[in-house]
């Protein structure tokens, strides 16, 4: 008979013991792993860095990186005054935000009339969806600023929001309709014999088990957001990457600019993956309680 205690598993007939692996070892394994990951990256950051400071020494450039900050912020007379970048920031943040909102209640919208029994409903639905994904975003944007805007009298602000969300909210639609489709028929069925109207099925049985799978491709479709934001510097809105433009036009820092510019915007993503991260964590644990 084989028993198995405190992690050895023996065979009394046969007089034969076999040990487990010590509980150490998984855990000097995935040290292993980490130290070569970081080895990795570190080589590849190394290389990247030597090809840029390559590249600049052989035009000549001249870095001036004690320049940048003053476009970041300055100090005067105690008093804290943001440079350009940072106000290009904020109107990211701005965009970003009125974006991801718009993003979900459109997302939300046509997935629910991509799944209901209206042939109309459906049909708009997947025309909307075939032809959004299936055109570049600056065809779009400019069809926004030049056809609809003018027609219907939105700033440029507003219009690069609405953009953003219609072309961000395709992607969103299809992951949530995907989420809502992942969970089991049963479950469908308990809830309608139940009694339970559509929209209690949806809120108290349905979403509940679907947000924790949509969460991490939601967590990109919103990153992607943060990054596709940038495009609204073709209409002048005065956004992260337009104040960027602009510094670099007036001191020809192409360099050190664009390197905070990028450095601002992986900020960012990092900063909403972590926080999707920790967010799912947290609703899975729920969900099993």
């Amino acid at each position: 008979m084989a028993e198995s205690r405190g992690g050895a598993v023996s065979d009394r007939s046969a007089g034969i013991s076999i040990l487990g692996p010590p509980p150490d070892v998984g855990r000097s394994a995935r040290l292993r792993r980490s130290a070569v990951d970081l080895a990795i990256f570190a080589l590849f950051a190394g290389g990247t860095l030597w090809v840029v400071l390559r590249g600049a020494q052989s035009m000549g450039y001249n870095w001036q990186w004690y320049r940048v900050p003053q476009y970041v912020y300055r100090i005067i007379d105690d008093e804290l005054i943001w440079g350009p970048l940072m106000r290009g920031l904020f109107v990211t943040l701005e965009i970003t935000a009125w974006s991801a909102l718009i993003t979900l209640l459109v997302g939300v919208t046509t997935a629910l009339l991509r799944l209901s029994r209206s042939y109309s409903g459906y049909y708009l639905a997947t025309g909307y969806l075939e032809l959004v994904r299936n055109t570049p975003l600056l065809v779009q944007m400019y069809l926004f600023y030049f056809v609809l805007a003018p027609i219907i009298g939105l700033d440029r602000l507003l219009t690069g929001i609405l953009c953003l969300s219609f072309f961000e909210g395709a992607f969103a639609a299809e992951i949530i309709r995907g989420g809502i489709l992942s969970v089991r028929r049963g479950q469908w069925d308990g809830a309608t014999a139940l009694g339970l109207s559509k929209l209690r099925i949806y809120r108290l049985v349905i979403l509940p088990q679907a947000v924790p799978i949509m969460l991490p491709p939601l967590t990109n479709t919103l990153i992607n957001l943060i990054k596709n934001s940038a495009i609204v510097s073709v209409i002048a809105v005065f956004d992260l990457t337009t104040e960027g433009r602009n510094v670099i036009a007036d001191t020809f820092m192409s360099f050190e600019i664009w390197f905070t510019v990028a450095g601002m915007y992986l900020v960012l993503t990092v900063s909403l993956s972590a926080f999707a991260t920790l967010l799912e964590r947290r609703v899975r644990r729920f969900m099993h309680r």
